[in-house]
């Protein structure tokens, strides 16, 4: 079997833009404990919240698995563009917090290079090894079961 591109590792920092919440449409994919973790931020950030409200303000059904709302520009719902910044960042899910390191980002080099083009974390700030990478592909691959 052929080494991975990424053996000798990837460079990325979040550096907090916004830019991966933002633009093309999609699915904002979360875990019913990752709903209840945004549910209790919110709760705390814009008062008492029940489930019910926040499925019917925050969530929808993708493909049959709760999503996030995306505003018609295909923004996050909890995308905030004057700050440009995710405003439950503390508690987003799996999918936003594991990016870049999605199986289709890293699938080829070519891949990784498209998408650096919009992240300004990529290929910048702290090194990955090929081992912590493997792990995050396994979490996503965990996630997305």
């Amino acid at each position: 079997m052929r080494p991975a591109w990424w053996e000798r590792g990837v460079r990325f920092s979040c550096v907090g833009c916004g830019r991966c919440c933002r633009g093309e449409p999609g699915a904002i994919f979360f875990s019913r404990a990752e709903g209840e973790r945004v549910c209790a931020f919110l709760s705390l950030v814009e008062g008492t919240m029940d489930e019910g409200t926040f499925r019917r303000r925050f969530v929808t059904l993708r493909w049959g698995r709760p999503s996030f709302i995306e505003r018609p520009n295909g923004d996050c719902i909890f995308y905030r563009a004057e700050e440009a910044r995710c405003s439950i960042y503390g508690v987003r899910p799996s999918q936003c917090r594991l990016f870049p390191f999605w199986p289709e980002v890293m699938r080829s080099e070519g891949s990784w290079a498209s998408y650096a083009k919009s992240c300004p974390g990529m290929n910048d700030g702290r090194l990955y090894s090929a081992s912590e990478i493997e792990a995050l592909l396994r979490e996503d691959a965990a996630q997305r079961a």
